[in-house]
Order: structure tokens, then sequence, then C-alpha cells
């Protein structure tokens, strides 16, 4: 806005004019007329000499002004020519700019955009992950099918970025290709295939959208990914997490049994003969199984939970139609909490929430009993607002509390909103139809209304208590006479017509008024609405057939003045009744049955919600909103009668390469482990007692180890090449892993593709452990135990944390069989510590354990158990024990920020502590947060540090600039936005101390 200031005031008049603003007039009448009818002749003359010219800053102050026309809903496409020339500039800020612009009108230019293809796909090439994110976005808004190739390759490219962030924009790409050319499917569903593989958050909402858009139906595309998704949800992004919940909705009903059948198998018959015999009982009762849940089934209703909590609505109701489609009956409550606080939004997000509320509260009440003052109607709500309200309340009536919500009705009847107030009558019919107890008091209520000011509400009560009468016709004579008495007041049609059906459908109790209403009624005929006639010509005929002695003369003017109406209904209508009534030589054999046509009992009206047919859409969708099936709707699978084969959700696992040791060739190695062969083989002396045993010890670990130095002596084959990777495994000093042609290490993980860096994977300099307390002396019955984290690469898995328990036996007895048991969440991956069968007392034991926290600080839940007692305990890792140690080059350091920019960092300024000012306290500090490696640093006031988190090895750069003064910039860079905050915290407040 500043800008655009400072160039109106540059420019005077015509430059606003020729910015696009709005400019004001001027006292002279010359200059306004040169400044309206010169606008289109020198519009934006100055942006184009600006974007020709050889300055950068000018160039960048134009585009900045352009972006600013565009964000106001100006038309700057004319300057297309003169901004794409700058495509190819060296500038960071002005590319980006121009790229935000091209995105914008290549559509439209789209001959022009073509001249500059080639200089996109130099951008797909740049190190800045931005421009190739938006040179990829480009080349995907030029809707021409001659480049399909190049944006198919591009895709391609970019599936396969180091950035997620450019793997995010290849995901939206797919859909823009898809729409222009769906001979692509197949190799798009090829990329598709490939990025639900991706573990990156943000990458997995875009990837599931592009799923949705082009293969809906390719099941099998998500079962080796659904528990990756499950897992990831609660980091999508929010507009991602949408769109997965609504995937994985109807993946799941489609994969696993209904949870709202508790018993399958054979069901009670109430018509089984007799004599059965007590065999086929007992058959059918072994053949009853109780329902038990998928773990899978489970694992997306217990990740979905959290995200109740979510500030985006459209997340909360995601989560909301999930529970209702998928969760067990008795589990659907807890989302009622979080659907009644959206009701504090927007009246959009209340007019959607309260239209899937309505249909919820129709099957369960319950749901909604409790929170029944939030439907109350405030006099601040909007007139659609107040009526899904209404709805809401008539759902929720019962015996207990339909008192309460008269008491309510009785005050929005004077509302001064009439068709609100109408809604309400209607509410108080079909309360009065639903609760027996009321019908009287409602009828009576209604009576009472009959005498208001308001002819609209009179007019709705009237057509209400034609429906209640119906159902107790001959208690109610006196409320048809004073209908009646009204008739002449009331001016409604509806209201009018559906008196009259009153009059004829009971004319018996009632027959000295009926025929009196009849000649009101001819009078004014030819006057009166369509719905109003028809209703004059069915009363006519019922008093012709009832009282003809009275009404035999104006039936027949009212059928003769019906004869010649201008509405052909009305006419077929009394040419219909005529030949009914009045029999003749041409009417056939029906006037016989004409009494049982017209006066047979009707049966009563039933008053249903308008909401109660809307569950055959998806909760939250559009069909459901506008109750019919919109473009693109996707119906709910119905559940498998057979639950389909779960192990297709099974990954598997890919073992590490197998690492060879080398030998050492130093005796003094040789010898060193003969020394801890000779000190192991001792400690089994002592412990035995048995010079046998440790003879025998000692004669198997010789033998052991000439094996083991046999094959070391052979020579490596000459195809292989190794590099050394210190410190991988705890045992073993050096270990081999073969290379591939680039001549780096390669790391191959659980489920991740190779990926190739110039760093490598070390420990931790940093010695001393923070020890937690896992289950306390007193709790544990004797049983104590505490955990630290030993910052070692996992022998177990390459993607578990490793974590050693120090358990100690404070009782005066010896406890056995300490062992692991049951974990919580189930979908967790533990490897446990083998069972302790005695642990004597005031003895200890230390144990490994692994566990794959999936780069998640979300605390692992499990029991440690003895023989007779089980203790709830759980391991809450900090963030910076989630990341494992590496070591690269300054210069390498910088490339891979370069490339973590913008939505992948974190940066804040700290004030350090005085003892935190030198360099070396400074390392201290950030080691004993975080288990990352130190990178050497050629300029003195930088501190940088790398790592990589465990499970899905994203790299985690950490740099802290120094200032003069005891302030100092704090930037983290990594692809986990959510762990990057966590660890800043972490580290500012570590720094921050003495």
């Amino acid at each position: 806005m500043s800008t655009g200031v400072s160039y109106n005031d540059q420019g005077g008049a015509e430059a606003a004019v020729e910015a696009g603003q709005e400019s004001t007039p001027t006292s002279s009448s010359t200059g306004a007329a040169f400044g309206l009818f010169s606008a289109d002749f020198k519009k934006n003359e100055d942006l184009k000499e600006m974007l020709e010219s050889n300055k950068e800053s000018l160039k960048l102050e134009a585009m900045k002004r352009i972006v600013g026309l565009i964000a106001k809903g100006k038309s700057a496409s004319e300057l297309f020519p003169a901004v794409v020339k700058n495509v190819a500039s060296k500038n960071i800020e002005l590319k980006k700019l121009v790229y935000v612009y091209l995105v914008r009108y290549a559509e439209k230019q789209q001959d022009l955009a073509l001249l500059s293809i080639s200089t996109f796909q130099r951008a797909l090439k740049d190190p800045n992950q931005f421009i190739r994110a938006s040179a990829l976005r480009v080349l995907s808004s030029i809707r021409v099918p001659i480049i399909v190739p190049i944006m198919m390759l591009a895709i391609k490219e970019a599936a396969a970025d180091l950035s997620p962030y450019v793997r995010k924009t290849s995901a939206h790409a797919i859909q823009k290709l898809y729409s222009l050319d769906p001979d692509q499917k197949e190799q798009l569903i090829e990329v598709i295939e490939k990025l639900l593989k991706d573990k990156s958050t943000l990458v997995a909402g875009s990837v599931v959208m592009a799923f949705e858009e082009v293969c809906p139906d390719r099941i099998d595309l998500i079962h080796k990914n659904y528990r990756k998704l499950c897992n990831l949800l609660v980091d999508v992004e929010e507009w991602g997490q949408v769109v997965i919940i609504s995937m994985l909705t109807r993946y799941a009903r489609t994969q696993f049994t209904s949870p709202w059948t508790e018993v399958r198998g054979a069901e009670f018959d109430e018509n089984k003969a007799f004599y059965d015999s007590d065999s086929e009982e007992k058959k059918d009762q072994t053949e009853a199984k109780p329902y038990i849940m998928d773990p899978d089934h489970r694992l997306l209703l217990r990740n979905t939970k959290p995200l109740l909590q979510s500030r985006n609505t459209a997340v909360v109701m995601a989560v909301a139609q999930l529970y209702w489609h998928l969760a067990p009956k008795h589990e659907v409550s807890i989302v009622t909490k979080s659907l009644v606080r959206l009701l504090r939004s927007h009246r959009e997000v209340q007019y959607i929430v309260l239209q899937n509320i309505a249909t919820m509260s129709i099957q369960r009440k319950g749901m909604f009993e409790p929170f029944i003052k939030s439907f109350y109607v405030r006099s601040t709500d909007a007139t659609h607002i107040k009526t899904l309200k209404l709805e809401i309340l008539t759902n929720l009536a019962n015996e207990a509390n339909i008192s309460t919500i008269l008491r309510e009705f009785q005050t929005y009847v004077k509302s001064q909103d009439k068709a609100f107030a109408a809604a309400t009558i209607q509410a108080i019919g079909r309360c009065a139809t639903n609760i027996s107890e009321v019908t009287d008091t409602c009828l009576n209520g209604l009576v009472l209304l009959l005498s208001n000011r308001d002819e609209t509400v009179v007019a709705e009560s009237i057509v209400v208590i034609k429906k209640l009468l119906q159902t107790q016709p001959t208690q109610h004579g006196d409320i048809i006479k004073h209908m009646a008495k009204l008739f002449d007041n009331v001016t409604v049609p509806m209201a009018r017509a559906s008196i009259l059906w009153l009059m004829g459908e009971y004319c018996e109790k009632v027959p000295k008024i009926a025929p009196d209403v009849l000649r009101k009624m001819a009078k004014t005929f030819t006057a009166e609405e369509d719905i109003v006639k028809l209703q004059t010509v069915n009363l006519a005929a019922k008093l012709y057939l009832t009282n003809s002695k009275q009404t035999k003369l104006l039936t027949q003017y009212i059928l003769n003045l019906g004869k010649y109406d201008q509405n052909y209904d009305i006419r077929d209508r009394t040419r219909f009744i005529r030949q009914l009534i009045v029999p003749n030589e041409k009417s056939g054999a029906l006037s016989k049955y004409a009494r049982r046509i017209l006066l047979a009992p009707k049966p009563a009206p039933g008053l249903e919600s308008a909401f109660k047919d809307r569950d055959r859409y998806q909760l939250g969708t559009l069909s459901h909103s506008l109750n019919l099936k919109a473009t693109g709707y996707q119906e709910l699978p119905d559940w498998p009668a057979v639950a389909p084969d779960q192990s297709v959700r099974n990954v598997e696992i890919v073992e590490p390469c197998p690492c060879v040791c080398t030998e050492s060739g130093s005796e003094s190695e040789e010898e060193s482990s003969e020394d801890s062969e000779k000190t192991s083989s001792d400690s089994g002396k002592s412990s035995s007692g048995s010079e046998k045993s440790s003879s025998e010890s000692e004669s198997d670990q010789k033998k052991k180890k000439k094996t083991k130095k046999a094959p070391q002596k052979k020579s490596k084959p000459a195809g292989d090449r190794y590099t050394e990777i210190p410190a991988v495994c705890h045992n073993l000093k050096h270990c081999l892993f073969p290379q591939n042609d680039s001549k780096k290490p390669t790391f191959r993980t659980s489920g991740i593709s190779l990926f190739y860096m110039s760093f490598q994977v070390t420990t931790s300099s940093f010695g001393p452990l923070k020890t937690y307390e896992l289950l306390h002396h007193m709790t544990g019955k004797g049983l104590s135990a505490k955990y630290h984290f030993p910052r070692q690469p996992c022998l177990y898995q390459p993607s578990m944390v490793a974590v050693q328990v120090i358990l100690t036996n404070s009782s005066d007895h010896a406890l056995e069989e300490i062992h692991i048991g049951d974990q919580s969440p189930a979908s967790l991956n533990i490897h446990c510590f083998n069972t302790i069968e005695r642990l004597e007392p005031g003895a200890s034991v230390t144990v490994s354990m692994g566990i794959d926290f999936s780069d998640s600080t979300q605390a692992a839940n499990f029991q440690l158990c003895t023989k007779e007692d089980q203790f709830s305990v759980s391991i809450q890792p900090a963030v910076g024990e989630l990341l494992m140690a590496s070591t690269m080059t300054e210069q390498d350091f910088c490339k891979e920020q370069g490339k973590l920019q913008g939505m992948n960092e974190a940066s804040a300024t700290i004030t350090m502590a005085t003892a935190n000012a030198s360099r070396q306290a400074i390392n201290k500090q950030v080691l004993s947060v975080a288990n990352v490696g130190e990178v050497p640093s050629s300029q003195n006031n930088f501190s940088r540090f790398a790592g990589q988190t465990v499970s899905s090895r994203a790299l985690v750069l950490v740099s802290l600039e120094l200032s003069e003064s005891s302030g100092a910039l704090l930037t983290i860079n990594t692809e986990k936005s959510v762990m990057a905050s966590m660890l800043l915290q972490d580290l500012k407040q570590a720094l921050a101390q003495a």
C-alpha cells in the first residue's frame, strides 16, 4: 500500500490512472479530460520503461507495483511482453516476482509464454528450490497440448527433487496436466505412486489430492502407504489433512468390516421350532463371533482424534464425518463438543455445521442433548441459522425437555422475523406429533395463536392445526367451528384452503356451518386463488353427498363456474366431480362409489424433518448441503461383509546393507581384543565357579577368533569400492559400505530411497547424558527404572532411537520375569529387551531398547511388567534426541542450507547468557540439547552443526551467528518445520541460561 501511495504522489492523477488506481479529479477540466481519455493510450508506460531499464532496483520496484495491482484485482496483462523479458534475471527476488506474474497470466498469453519455455526448463535446474517450483508452476499453467511431453518430463524430475516444496509443486502440476491431456493417466499414476511413498508432511496432502483427481479408484496404491498417512496426519498442513481424511474415510469403508454390529454370525430366531436339538443351539453359539476391530481401523480413529482440537473448522468437520461413518456408535459422541465449539464461528461456518448436526441429531439424539442450550436462537442470528437451530431443537425434543423447548418456542413465535415465526409454528406441530403427551397442549397453544394480529402467524397456525386435527378429529369439533368463524378474516390462500378442507372432511360434525361457508365461497369463487378454488370444489362435492337438500343448487352453481375457469386443472377437476357425484346416462359405474372415494378416511400426515433423507450423502460434502448429488461426488461405499486381507498394508522392512569388518592390521588392537576375551572368560569363571566351564569357553573363543580372522585375509573384490564410516555399530570400530558410481557414501534406510550426500553419519562428541526417571520404586513396588539416550545408532533398526534402561530392585525380595507388556499406540514399533528371569534385591541391570518415534515427540507408552504386577510407563523423547549427528564440510553445509530456505527455515534472535559467550561454551550447550555434529567454520563468529532425523533421514542444519553484543541469530534449516520450531525453543532456552 505504501508503494502505491508514493507512486501516486510522484506522478499525480495521471500516474494513478496508469497504475490502475482511482484518482481524485483535479480542479483543471483539461487535466481531468486528459487523464480520462489518455488512460488507455499511456497505461502503465512508466512501468514498461522501468522493466526495460538496466537497473535491477528499478525492475524490482516495477514488479512489486505490478504484483500489487494484481492483488487489488487490476488487470496487468498488457505488461506481459515486458515482464517475460526478465524471466532470465539473475536477481532471485526479481525472478520470484516474475514467476508470480507468469503463473497468473501464462494461460491467457500462451503464445508469448511459449517463447520463454527454454528459460523455464533451465530454471527447473536452479539451485533455489522456490525458483524450481515456480518454473514448474508456470510450465503447468501453459495450457497448450504441444508441450505435454515437456510437462511430463518436468513433473517426473520434480517428483524426485530433494526439496519437498518442489515435490509438492509437482503433485499440483499432475492435476493440471491430467485436465489438459487425460491420455497421460498411466504415466501420472506412476508418479503418484512414487510420491505417495514420500515421507514429507509437505507432500502428503498434495499427492493425495492428485490421487483423488486422477485415479480415486486405485485403492491398491494406498495399501502400503495407509499406516504412514495415518501417522503423518497430525503434522500435515490443514487443507492437506481435509483431503487425506476424506480419502481415508472411503478407503476404510472398503477395507474394514462394520463396527456397528457388535455380534456377528448366528442371530436369535424367534420363529425357531420348539423342539430343535440342543446340539444345533450350541453350534450356533459357537459360530457367533464378537466383533474385533482391525488394528489399522483403530489406528485411523486414534490418529484423527487429536485433530478435533484443530483451529481449522474444515479439519474438525472432516474428523467428525469420519467418526460418524467409521467409528463404533458408542465412540461417535466424542465429536460433539468440537462441533458445538464451531458454533462460535462465522455464520457461514455455523450454517454448514448446523446442517450436519441436524442430520446427526435425527439418528442419535443423545449426542447433543447435554448441549441443548447451545442451539437456542439468538436475536443476532440470521434467518437461515435460526431455522436450522429450530430444526435441531425439534429433533432433540423428548418427554424430559419438551416443556423447556416449548417455552423457547413461545418466545420465537413473537419474533419480528415472519419466516422464522412460521417455522416455529411448524416445529410446534412436529413436537405435538412426535410426543403424544403434549399434543393437546400444543394444539391449545396454536388455537390461541389464531387470534394473533399477524396474518402470517394465523395462517401457519391454521395449516398446522389442520394436520394435527387429522390425528384426533372426533375430539376437536369446537376447534373446527372456531376456525370457521375466522374464515372471513383469513386472506392467506393456504390457510383458507386448509379451513375449507377441514369443513369438507368433517362436514357431518358441523352440518350447519359448512353449507354457510360454501355459500360465502360461491360469492367470491372467481376472485380466489387456484388452491382455494380446488378446495371449494371438493367442499361442494362432499356437501352434495352428505347434505344435498341444502347444497344441491350451490354445488351446481360452483361447478358451472369451475367449468369455464381459466386454469385447466380446475376445469378438469370440475368435469370429473360432476360425472362422479351427479349420475346420468353417460356416467359409468364409478358414480356408485362416489361417497367411498370422496369421504374415505384419510391417514394422518406425518410431520417429518427436512433432513430425514440427507444421510444418504456423506456428511460435510456439497451434496449433503444442497441435498442433491453434485458433480464429482463419490458415493461412500458400503461396508464389506468379509474384511479383505489386511496383510496388503504390511510394509516390507528393507534391511540395511551388511557391514564387513576390516582387519585393523595393528597388533595392539588384536591384543586388546584378546584382553577383552580373557576378561570375559574370567568373569564367566568367577560367576560359574567352575574351571572346566571357563576353559571350555576360552577354547571356544579361540576357535571363533580363528574363524573370524580367516575371511579378513582375503582381498577385496576389484569391482566393489568401500568407504570407512566411523562408529556405525556399538561393538565395531570400523564398517564398510559398498559405494555407487558417484564416489559418495550411500546410506540405505528402511523404506527410504537412496540419496547421496557428501557427509557422514557419526556419533556425538558430547559426553554427559541426561537420565530420566521411568518408574519410581514406590510406584513400582520396589522396582525402579531410569533411562537415557546413549546417542548411538540403534543395533536393531536404523530408524529406531537407541534407549538404555537401568532397572534396579529396591525391594527385599527377588523380582522375576521383568519384561515389556502392552504398547500404546498399537502401531508403535518398539524393540523390547529380553525378559530378565530374576533380579536379586539391591541388584541393577542395564538393558537396551529401540523405539521408532517416527520423528515425533509423541510419548511411547508401554507396560513394564513383573511376574505379579504391571506398571504403565512412558518414554518422552526430547526433540534433540530424535537426531543423529553428521559431519560435513563448511562448503557442503552452505550448499545444503541454500536448498532449505523459506518454509524450511526457522530463525530467532536470542540474548545469550554471559557464561555462554565463548565458542566452546556455545558448542557445549548446543550438543547438550541436540545430537548434532559440529561443522568446522572458517568464521570466528559462526558456529554450525549438522544432523539427520533418525527415522526419515531428513537433514537438520543449525547455525549460530554471534554479534558484537551478547545477542546471536539462531537459524535452523530442515524439511521438518514442526521439529524446527521445537528445537529452536529448546536451544534458545539452553543458550539464554548460564
